[in-house]
């Protein structure tokens, strides 16, 4: 970790290894372990079955932000629908006993997804330790119902947060602060007695980095225990170029990121953490050729959670070919393969894991 303790990753880490799979079932989650680390170790192109994955239960959404990738040219051009459920079940099937976290979240807003409350209670049913996650905009009308339904079967809450006031609204596009408030100040009263942790995503960009601390004021008054800040990926998914990424170097985000430290110090009970900012830019930064995979509403694998168009590209539909198969198949093993020679594929140009510099900070904060 570079800077600091993230007490939340620790928190899941103890939840995971007091409940892991039992019989059988654990000597398969063992050997999965061990067959990952030879894979790793022997520089293959192959992955053993993952131990994190996310399924896009929708792609629909209630609100326009203009952090998110949908808004833009390939999002603006993608199919929107809902995953079947006999097929989520299908991949849950396929991946356990080996899985530690399942994140029900994409592009879309979770909470639109009728058969969330089932898709936990099936993960549930297979084994109470894995870690599920989800995130919401907690813009619904009955936001604060559907959260109750699912509290007790989640692990975290995100939600996502990027200003205060009008300067929110100027980011989340059809989002009205008030009513946003209103059912987040509801959501934590709610999840108090139960197993659910909330926590703020913000997504920084110019048009809202200077209100950081603010947002830290304001989790605290809430009860939101813990905040995660992620500089745009905006050169990636948008015309941008990568010049944007610049302004993540300057002495006007530094200060403004130090000044939500220090008001986080300040405060005690909202524990800040940031993105992998100082690791060196390159291909082999990014984890998740290897470790985390993402599979669309409509079961295609795509290499990436912040760019998971499958019309720009995919390596399989999991629902025809099944999820191994997919994770394994040809197109894959050669994008694994530049990623041992270190060589960018053009899909992931752009990106801030290959295109925004280390950002060096004279203070410290954990690393989500």
């Amino acid at each position: 970790m570079a800077f600091g303790i993230n007490s939340r990753r620790i928190k899941k880490a103890l939840r995971r290894l007091k409940s892991l799979p039992g019989g059988l079932n654990f000597f398969k989650y063992t050997a999965n372990k061990v067959h990952a680390w030879y894979l790793k170790k022997t520089k293959s192109t192959r992955v053993a079955h993952p131990s994190s994955i996310m399924l896009e239960v929708t792609n629909h959404c209630n609100l326009k932000c203009i952090t998110c990738p949908r808004e833009y040219q390939y999002g603006e051009e993608m199919e929107k629908g809902f995953m079947d459920i006999k097929q989520l079940k299908k991949i849950i099937d396929e991946v356990y006993p080996y899985v530690d976290s399942i994140g029900l979240t994409g592009l879309g807003e979770t909470l639109l997804y009728k058969q969330l409350p089932e898709a936990l209670k099936y993960i549930r049913s297979k084994n109470k330790g894995i870690i599920t996650t989800i995130s919401i905009n907690a813009h619904l009308p009955n936001s604060v119902d559907l959260v109750a339904d699912i509290a007790d079967h989640l692990d975290t809450l995100q939600i996502s947060m990027d200003g205060v006031g009008e300067v929110y609204e100027n980011v989340r596009l059809r989002g009205e602060y008030p009513l946003f408030y209103d059912n987040v100040k509801r959501i934590v009263e709610l999840c108090k007695d139960k197993r659910a942790d909330v926590m703020f995503n913000f997504v920084a960009i110019k048009e809202n980095y200077f209100t950081m601390a603010e947002v830290v004021e304001i989790a605290s008054e809430l009860g939101v225990d813990y905040i995660n800040v992620t500089p745009f990926n905006v050169a990636a998914v948008t015309a941008h170029d990568i010049s944007y990424y610049d302004f993540f170097h300057s002495d006007a985000f530094k200060n403004e990121l130090k000044r939500a430290k220090d008001k986080a110090d300040e405060l005690k009970n909202v524990e800040l953490t940031i993105w992998d900012i100082k690791s060196l830019n390159e291909f082999k930064k990014c984890h998740l050729p290897w470790g985390h995979f993402y599979i669309s509403w409509d079961g295609y694998a795509t290499p990436c959670c912040a760019k998971p168009f499958p019309k720009e590209l995919n390596f399989g539909n999991v629902f025809d070919d099944g999820l191994m198969y997919c994770l394994n198949s040809p197109g894959y093993l050669q994008f694994r393969q530049l990623w041992h020679e270190n060589k960018t594929p053009p899909f992931c140009e752009k990106c801030h894991m290959v295109d925004l510099k280390p950002i060096h900070l004279p203070f410290e904060l954990p690393v989500n």
